[in-house]
């Protein structure tokens, strides 16, 4: 009896290959097709990892790319400059730049005056909200400000909720609340696997500010 031949696409694994992603790619495609909705989204970036803020100014440049104004608010850092801010500060006319805070809470060690700061950094938040001509908002370390009730989170997701239809919004910083998260399209949280100053080695330009 003369033996069956083996199929190309089973005996060859170029073939097997191409196969696989030819139906990957259908697949891929017909997600992309059904999301036709275009509107503004909420992004949180939160967890014990680092990358939260990197993540939300590296957007705040593909942002700028798309020749898009931006908004950003820092609710907690303040206390050193950061290489971000020198290096947005420099497109005045893109980017709104706007450092509230007055250091992490172990430095300021004064609830009400981190309250009031918040406040004040809230109200400038509201403002590039309703900016229109703002396209993309980050508000960074915004989710330390709520774990610490310096801020209500209904009233600033209701703020949130209140934008301009096609803006985007960055919320960054770890111990999200479940409203924020709920309240997001998108959530990614940052996982702490190491860290360099774990080992002893100092938070250097470039690196962590």
């Amino acid at each position: 009896m003369k033996p069956t031949a083996t199929p190309v696409a089973e005996s060859d694994p170029e073939a097997r290959h191409a196969a696989r992603m030819q139906r990957k790619k259908a697949l891929i495609d017909e997600k992309i097709d059904a999301a036709r909705m275009e509107r503004g989204v909420l992004l949180v970036n939160t967890g014990n990892g680092k990358g939260k803020s990197s993540s939300g100014f590296g957007m705040v440049a593909r942002a700028l790319g798309h020749g898009m104004k931006v908004g950003v608010v820092q609710f907690i850092k303040g206390h050193t400059e950061t290489g971000e801010e020198a290096f947005f500060r420099r497109f005045p006319d893109e980017v709104s730049f706007h450092v509230m805070g007055e250091g992490f809470t172990w430095d300021t060690q004064d609830k009400a005056r981190d309250i009031a700061t918040a406040e004040a950094g809230w109200q400038q938040a509201r403002a590039l909200l309703n900016d229109p001509a703002i396209g993309l908002v980050l508000l960074d370390e915004l989710n330390i400000a709520l774990k610490h009730h310096y801020l209500d989170v209904h009233k600033v997701l209701a703020d949130i909720a209140a934008r301009t239809p096609r803006q985007h919004v960055i919320v960054t910083g770890r111990s999200a609340l479940p409203e924020m998260i709920e309240a997001a399209d998108t959530v990614t949280d940052m996982t702490l696997i190491k860290h360099a100053f774990q080992a002893g080695i100092k938070a250097q330009p470039g690196v962590e500010f």
